[in-house]
């Protein structure tokens, strides 16, 4: 059988990444462009900026990501790019751009789910993951518990009802004087805290997730004490918020007797949360797996990897592609 190299392309928010990939699993170039420093000092992502980013470096990303593969764009046999959920100026750089290299070079062009990718982001880690399998997909846009059936065929268990676990991390970073991005720096001064600080958790009766209650004790917490222990604030939050991932993603494992679970999502980068779902193979008896660190933020190889799957089943979508900045899976 043929190999099917995939280029990929993303640029949902404010990375700008281009990747080679083989058969869906095998990375032969993943090239990132952060523009973390460019939206540092406002504080969060400015759309308008992260789309004339997208502009300037998506070709120059691209051509480093064919001489790291060392890979010529005739040899590309298809082309994916994230087509939503995003920014849409932003969806709408990669998208047009994926559009004229498979007009030009006659290809198939894949218009993949962002989301989609972020599952995928597994596969290449873990050559031996198939569905059916549990996903926890946690990111600065999403919470989503997904039951993984098949390589394109997905039911949702549950999602939050507000902000996405990403976006409340950043919250908290803000407010306690942390910046962006919070994720990663809340990461790490909770190394240095104590988890003693006693936080509200919301309780659904189905597997829905709300993160608004805890962000909002935080907060409140904080201005009425703003000496408060930075460190042990972080600990808690990030703890207490765990606890709620955990104790959904167990209830969705026994109810559909699956002991297989994958993370996926920049969040499931945050070292804690990685820690405590590694103790569920050891007290629930669960198999976890989660993607490399570089493939949990927004990276080219799981757009590649998932439009690959997209790709083997059929799907391939017409040079109408636009972008859907609110796409659902």
């Amino acid at each position: 059988m043929k190999d099917i190299l995939t280029l990929g392309i993303e640029s949902s928010c404010d990375e700008t990444s281009v990747s080679i990939v083989k058969n869906g699993r095998e990375v032969l170039s993943n090239v990132i462009n952060s523009q973390i420093k460019i939206h540092e000092k406002f504080g969060g992502v400015v759309p308008e900026i992260a789309s004339r980013n997208h502009v300037e470096v998506i070709s120059e990303v691209t051509k480093q990501s064919l001489k790291e593969a060392g890979k010529d764009i005739n040899e590309i046999d298809l082309i994916a790019c994230t087509y939503g959920p995003g920014l849409v100026g932003a969806l709408l750089v990669g998208v047009s751009y994926g559009k004229a290299l498979a007009y030009a070079l006659n290809k198939p062009l894949i218009g993949t789910n962002h989301i989609k990718g972020h599952i995928a982001a597994n596969y290449i880690t873990h050559k031996e993951l198939k569905p059916p399998f549990l996903c926890l997909i946690i990111s600065g846009g999403h919470t989503h518990l997904v039951h993984i059936k098949d390589y394109n065929d997905f039911e949702i268990l549950g999602k939050t009802r507000d902000d996405a676990i990403g976006e409340a991390f950043d919250k908290v970073a803000r407010v306690i004087g942390l910046g962006y991005p919070g994720g990663p720096k809340v990461d790490k001064l909770a190394k240095e805290g104590e988890p003693n600080i006693e936080l509200p958790k919301t309780h659904l009766d189905n597997l829905d997730f709300s993160f608004s209650g805890i962000k909002t004790a935080v907060i409140n917490l904080h201005h009425k004490n703003p000496n408060v222990n930075k460190a042990d604030l972080c600990a808690s939050f990030e703890k207490t918020v765990t606890e709620i991932l955990v104790q959904n993603t167990i209830k969705a494992a026994r109810k559909l007797n699956i002991n297989t679970i994958a993370l996926a999502g920049g969040v499931s980068a945050n070292s804690y949360i990685r820690k405590e779902f590694l103790n569920l193979e050891k007290t629930n008896n669960m198999k976890i797996y989660y993607p490399d660190p570089i493939l949990c933020t927004d990276n080219a190889a799981m757009i590649a990897s998932a439009g690959y799957y997209s790709y083997i089943s059929g799907e391939i979508s017409n040079l109408e592609l636009n972008a859907v900045p609110n796409l659902k899976i």
